[in-house]
């Protein structure tokens, strides 16, 4: 029965936050800014703004794969938002800058999140082969082995946290000091933000669980070894 409840746990949590994250948008994608630039322009505004005269603004496909690319120093906007003139296009514009801003002033987090990528993928990948063998087995050290490979992409998911709250907080400052937003419109802007950031705290919840679980779970067969 804990087992179940447990299951239904890290489902029932990413679900809720991305059931969040849809609803949120979806009401504030329909309101329009009172500015009624697109977030293509939003974006540009606030780089400019703030001297990023290098960083690109692009349109990418997809529903809501907004993201800032720290390589080719490009913020990509999905469509709905680089078109868009409601409160949620930009906000997420804003959200993405912000990581651009970041990357400029070089931001702790950020730049340990960055260094994390290549071990984070590689604990991804080989965890839970490592994990399974090691339950199956009943082979302690092959399970133990897969916890730390696991622990490197937690960390990775937690660490994620302060960069994505960071770069909402930037997002807030910069659109309301640049005139993007008038003052009644901070409140269905901190919404969206918001609610895009519980879905990093959702996942960095489970993933919290379920490293917790696998301890657990080699503490009792070390323990009967």
């Amino acid at each position: 029965m804990e087992f179940l409840i447990y299951f239904a746990i890290i489902i029932l949590i990413p679900l809720w936050a991305q059931m969040r994250v849809r609803g949120a948008y979806s009401r504030y994608s329909k309101v329009p800014s009172s500015s009624q630039m697109r977030g293509a322009e939003v974006a540009r505004r606030i780089l400019d703004n703030n001297g990023l005269y290098n960083v690109d603004v692009q349109e990418t496909r997809g529903f809501l794969s907004d993201h800032y690319d720290p390589r080719s120093k490009t913020v990509r906007l999905s469509s709905q938002n680089y078109h868009g003139h409601s409160v949620a296009a930009a906000a997420i514009a804003a959200h993405e800058v912000g990581h651009a801003i970041q990357d400029q002033e070089n931001y702790a987090f950020l730049r340990f999140r960055h260094a994390l990528v290549p071990v984070a993928n590689i604990g991804s990948n080989f965890a839970w082969i490592l994990v399974m063998i090691g339950i199956f087995a009943q082979m302690s050290g092959m399970l133990l082995l897969g916890i730390i490979f696991m622990a490197s992409a937690v960390l990775f998911q937690v660490i994620t946290l302060p960069v994505e709250f960071n770069a909402s907080s930037r997002a807030m400052d910069q659109v309301v000091a640049t005139g993007i937003i008038r003052n009644d419109e901070e409140r269905e802007t901190r919404k969206v933000l918001n609610a895009a950031a519980m879905t990093y705290v959702a996942a960095a919840a489970v993933a919290v669980l379920e490293l917790l679980r696998l301890v657990l779970i080699y503490t009792g067969m070390a323990r009967n070894e």
